[in-house]
């Protein structure tokens, strides 16, 4: 039953996920944390984000900037090390009230940018790409910090979506490696990130079906929707 449940949501979760390029941890993780403890929902978790990014890029492969992938990258890469090496030895309490303000913050400020028609240079993702990176590998997700930055690059929808993901997918192989190589990624951990995150990846890929119909304005809604939900979770998370 345990199982259904999990399998259930993250259908919903790659859903959600797969049309506005992020909040499919904040979906799961509860979930994941009642169904296996919280200290295992972390590098579940770690497994599920490589499965659901994987299945964004592949859906959307013919749309990624590789530019913008390989700066990220350049940043993101030994910052996800750094970051999960971190988490592994400090409290993460500040980091989530710090990131749940942040993500709040995001909505009226992507706005603001965006109105103003401010961008994000291609340079900047380097720099951009090492503290987010540096953050993931602590906190469960960023999905949206990744959001705002990449949306403020120029890029929409499908393009987003899938160079978003590989941007995310090369940071998350930094952090699941750091985390095997400190002993907190055993076997059956690894099973049961990649029973959940079979159920992510289908959701993931039925999403396409439905943001290829999203209008602009829509797709702008539900972004900010979900940075809503991400940051009043976050906050309600350290505050427990």
């Amino acid at each position: 039953m345990t199982y259904v449940l999990v399998l259930a949501v993250g259908l919903v979760a790659g859903l959600v996920s797969g049309i506005v390029g992020t909040g499919a941890t904040i979906t799961l993780l509860p979930v994941l944390a009642l169904a296996f403890g919280p200290k295992s929902a972390i590098p579940i978790m770690a497994v599920v984000a490589l499965m659901s990014n994987f299945a964004k890029v592949t859906s959307w492969w013919r749309e990624i900037d590789w530019r913008a992938c390989g700066v990220y990258a350049l940043g993101g890469i030994p910052g996800g090390a750094l970051g999960a090496r971190t988490m592994l030895s400090l409290p993460s309490h500040w980091v989530d009230i710090a990131l749940g303000c942040f993500f709040l913050f995001m909505i009226p400020a992507r706005r603001w940018l965006g109105a103003r028609h401010h961008s994000v240079p291609l340079w900047a993702l380097a720099p951009a790409g090492l503290a987010i990176g540096f953050l993931t590998g602590i906190v469960v997700s960023t999905g949206p910090i990744t959001v705002p930055l990449f949306t403020a690059y120029g890029l929409m929808k499908g393009a987003f979506i899938a160079t978003e993901a590989m941007a995310s997918l090369a940071v998350y192989v930094s952090k699941a490696t750091t985390f095997r190589t400190f002993g907190a990624l055993p076997a059956d951990i690894v099973v049961k990130g990649l029973i959940t995150g079979s159920s992510v990846m289908a959701g993931t890929y039925l999403s396409r079906l439905l943001l290829e119909r999203l209008s602009l304005a829509m797709f702008n809604r539900l972004l900010d929707g979900v940075m809503l939900v991400s940051g009043l979770a976050l906050l309600w998370a350290a505050m427990r």
